[in-house]
């Protein structure tokens, strides 16, 4: 299927013109959707990882990833020998994960809405670090409670190759070019869609470095 370029009408004018290109039904790329932001974000997860500092977690398996990872919000993701999971408290710590930035909430909402996915709150946002050489596998979003809400996910720093899948691991994923500022976010038919990144490979950007950065918000809890 070929990728569908579009222009989404917005009564934003900051968004006003953001290139929308649609991987399928329920699944966007908002083009540079958060540059403008962006300086204040990288601030942002400075402060969250002072706080929760970020970590290389272990896979249900044993495998310590490649990725370094934080979260902040009403609950946070985990992984270890014991499996998947949200929690409110931070291991590390013992203490609760940094509250979500306003800035951080109001751009997920914003972004969901541009792509489709009206009242979007999240209450958990992953931090994920890639330096050079680190990947994501091909995995589910499925640990959360609430499948109605979407996925938003937001590219800053070094350019990578997000890869989205289908609705089962044996799919053959498409390759598509994240870059600073992108944001790609998918609901509704797509929501447990599998997806991943590829090896993070040596380049620069003037704001990280060698790194890029995504956050991925979510609803992890059902609304009460």
């Amino acid at each position: 299927m070929p990728v569908q370029q579009t222009l989404f009408d917005t009564a934003d004018p900051s968004t006003a013109g953001v290139e929308a290109i649609e991987l399928e039904s329920g699944a966007t790329i908002l083009r540079g959707f958060a540059l403008e932001d962006a300086a204040a974000l990288l601030v942002a997860i400075e402060r969250i990882a002072d706080a929760a500092p970020l970590r290389h977690m272990t896979t249900a398996r044993g495998w310590r990833m490649s990725v370094a990872t934080t979260n902040c919000g009403d609950a946070g993701w985990l992984s270890d020998r014991s499996g998947y999971r949200y929690d409110a408290i931070d291991p590390e710590t013992g203490r609760q994960w940094p509250a979500l930035p306003e800035l951080f909430a109001d751009l997920a909402a914003r972004a969901a809405r541009e792509a489709g996915f009206a009242h979007f709150e999240p209450d958990a946002c992953l931090v994920n670090r890639y330096a050079p050489g680190a990947r994501l596998a091909l995995h589910q979003d499925r640990n959360e409670l609430d499948f109605d809400a979407p996925i938003v996910s937001v590219s800053l720093g070094v350019p990578a190759t997000f890869l989205w899948g289908g609705a089962t691991r044996a799919d053959r994923p498409r390759r598509v070019r994240v870059e600073h500022g992108d944001i790609v976010v998918w609901g509704g038919p797509a929501r447990l869609n599998f997806h991943g990144v590829d090896t993070l490979r040596e380049s620069y950007h003037a704001l990280t470095g060698s790194v890029r950065f995504n956050l991925t918000f979510r609803r992890a809890l059902l609304r009460r």
